[in-house]
């Protein structure tokens, strides 16, 4: 493998790391500092903690990002803005919604941003992303931001019910094992249209590692 195209695998997989990172990283702190027994005031505190934690992270991602590969993209600077307000409010209320709203607020803005995008004729995709897929032609990036802008919306959605029916732990863990597996085969569903408007099967590498963040 040439040099170039080494940074580029990692640097894609770094985009991965960056984006679910802090999620792992609230995720191991709440359990950490959870109780043993029930206790409402030990929740909050474990809940606190991991929104700390999950903050400290957020931006930790930002830097990284900005160190190895020379730039924040916006969808990073407006998830990490988000996650440092909603937690702000978390830690000082004590209360988890603030929280657990910041996917839903991200997933529905993108989607409607994306959708209102493609009714205008235009593949903001295509700009979020920075051109990361070679060779798609511009009526390819116009479909994909229109599919990516239905799924975020899907995924406020689906955010908003699980919410409404798990506990807050039951909630981080669904981040995992349901809304990354979700967007890695949505991911693999639009493997199609990228190879009709002009992607090579030789980049469907990339096209897989530089999916927009979800998490």
């Amino acid at each position: 493998m040439a040099e170039g195209e080494g940074k580029k695998a990692a640097g894609s997989w770094l985009n991965v790391a960056v984006d679910y990172g802090p999620l792992l990283v609230f995720l191991g702190v709440y359990r950490w500092m959870s109780p043993k027994e029930t206790s409402a005031a030990g929740e909050i505190i474990a809940i606190i903690y991991g929104t700390g934690a999950f903050m400290a992270a957020s931006v930790a991602a930002l830097l990284v990002s900005k160190w190895r590969l020379g730039k924040v993209s916006p969808m990073l600077w407006f998830s990490t803005a988000l996650i440092m307000g909603f937690g702000s409010l978390t830690i000082f209320f004590g209360d988890p919604t603030f929280v657990q709203l910041k996917p839903t607020i991200i997933y529905a803005s993108f989607g409607v941003l994306l959708l209102g995008g493609f009714l205008m004729g235009r593949a903001l995709l295509k700009i979020l992303l920075e051109a990361a897929f070679e060779g798609l032609s511009d009526e390819g990036w116009l479909m994909l931001s229109r599919n990516w802008g239905a799924f975020f919306l899907v995924l406020a959605v689906l955010n908003e019910a699980l919410r409404a029916q798990l506990d807050f732990e039951g909630w981080l863990w669904a981040k995992i094992w349901v809304f990354l597996p979700l967007t890695f085969l949505f991911t693999f569903s639009q493997l199609p249209l990228l190879w009709r408007h002009g992607m090579s099967f030789e980049d469907t590498d990339e096209a897989l590692k530089d999916e927009p963040p979800t998490g």
